[in-house]
């Protein structure tokens, strides 16, 4: 693994970007991206919440780029000028149009929210029926093969986040997961195998082992992202995928 694409900076919800790269190189990696948060939906819901955490990558996209140019110099690590972008299919036709208008070396696509609330938030989820709850997981799996579909995306990330969230965890299905692995399996989109939660009491790689397994008969490639937001998560997390990449004998996608 010579490549993290998927590092965030304070130009959404992680830390200075040279405290990234000098925390990319003492992990000896040869290039790392910065895909920062972005959400560029119309409808007030999202609009409130970019701001309210701070996700503005729409409005400071010019400034992070000088930014990373101002930087290449100075570290032995290829920089990619990246995006994690919030996808929903009402909001295809606004992503398509920033795209346009950026230059991005590459474009991530995660799924993050289900009814405007981020699928993290176990107080919202937790109380709804079981009922219901499954209903959310079958939306879920849906706007992921709508993701692999739109070919807006190079990179599709942490394609079971629900599992970090208790209330859904273990509630994917093998027809959820190869209805998933089809659609990428026809699409130029590919998974990334993502370490966001590999170090804490989640203690797993997205995705989970069977869906792994799922994406493996399709034959189905992947990219590797640590998801790190600090620079002392890189180091621990990139040395974590390494050996897992090994252990299940996987050969990452280089995109750039």
């Amino acid at each position: 693994m010579l490549h993290d694409y998927h590092v965030h900076s304070n130009y959404s919800d992680g830390r200075f970007l040279f405290q990234m790269l000098q925390a990319a190189e003492q992990a000896g990696l040869k290039g790392i991206g910065f895909a920062d948060h972005c959400n560029v939906s119309e409808r007030e819901r999202m609009q409130d919440l970019k701001h309210l955490l701070g996700f503005n990558l729409d409005q400071t996209y010019d400034r992070r780029l000088r930014a990373i140019e101002s930087l290449n110099d100075r570290f032995d690590v290829e920089i990619y000028n990246a995006v994690e972008m919030d996808y929903d299919p009402r909001d295809t036709d606004a992503i398509r149009g920033f795209f346009n208008e950026t230059d991005f070396d590459y474009t991530i696509g995660s799924v993050h929210h289900l009814e405007d609330v981020n699928v993290h938030v176990e107080s919202y989820f937790g109380k709804k029926s079981e009922t219901e709850r499954k209903a959310l997981v079958n939306e879920y799996f849906k706007k992921l093969v709508a993701l692999a579909e739109s070919e807006l995306f190079d990179i599709a990330a942490h394609v079971d986040l629900l599992e970090r969230n208790p209330a859904f965890r273990g509630m994917g299905t093998d027809e959820h997961y190869h209805a998933v692995a089809r659609a990428f399996k026809r699409s130029r989109t590919v998974p990334e195998i993502n370490a966001g939660r590999v170090l804490t009491d989640y203690g797993k790689f997205h995705p989970v082992p069977g869906f792994l397994e799922v994406f493996c008969e399709h034959e189905v490639r992947f990219t590797v992202g640590s998801d790190s937001h600090r620079p002392e998560e890189l180091g621990p997390r990139v040395k974590k995928l390494r050996t897992y990449l090994e252990e299940e004998e996987l050969s990452p996608v280089y995109l750039v």
